[in-house]
């Protein structure tokens, strides 16, 4: 295959990056505007707030992000004050993160954007492409 053949807009991991960049902006600009947010800090307030009370390993897990990264945003969720930690009873060296009432509030707010901003991204599909479109990308996550 010579250079010519590849179209990078056409390289999957490449499109789909385009595409995840291209639609988490306008989304963004909310959280980022209302309440001063980087996007790893609205995803950890996101699963407190979705998940109830849970450690950063956990987040981590499950929201497949680094630990550094997650470690950044909850110390800034902290000083936000939406966040509250605790220390485990069973290992002190272990915290579980929970949103304060104020975390809440916020999350509340987010979550109402959010399901509008995706309700709008949907609206330039059909239901049946977006039942397509959402089974590819879950199975794309499988792999």
């Amino acid at each position: 295959m010579s250079d010519e053949d590849f179209d990078l807009s056409s390289f999957l991991p490449y499109a789909l990056n385009q595409a995840a960049e291209a639609t988490s902006i306008g989304f963004q600009k909310f959280y980022r505007q209302q309440y001063g947010m980087l996007r790893t800090e609205w995803r950890v307030l996101f699963h407190l707030g979705r998940y109830g009370e849970m450690t950063a390993k956990a987040i981590c897990e499950r929201a497949t992000l680094h630990k550094t990264k997650v470690s950044r945003a909850v110390s800034a969720l902290e000083k936000k004050r939406y966040l509250l930690r605790s220390t485990q009873e069973q290992d002190r060296r272990h915290e579980t993160l929970s949103l304060t009432k104020q975390g809440l509030v916020v999350y509340a707010d987010l979550y109402k954007s959010a399901r509008s901003y995706d309700a709008s991204l949907a609206a330039h599909f059909t239901p049946q492409e977006r039942e397509v479109l959402n089974r590819c990308l879950n199975k794309i996550a499988k792999l």
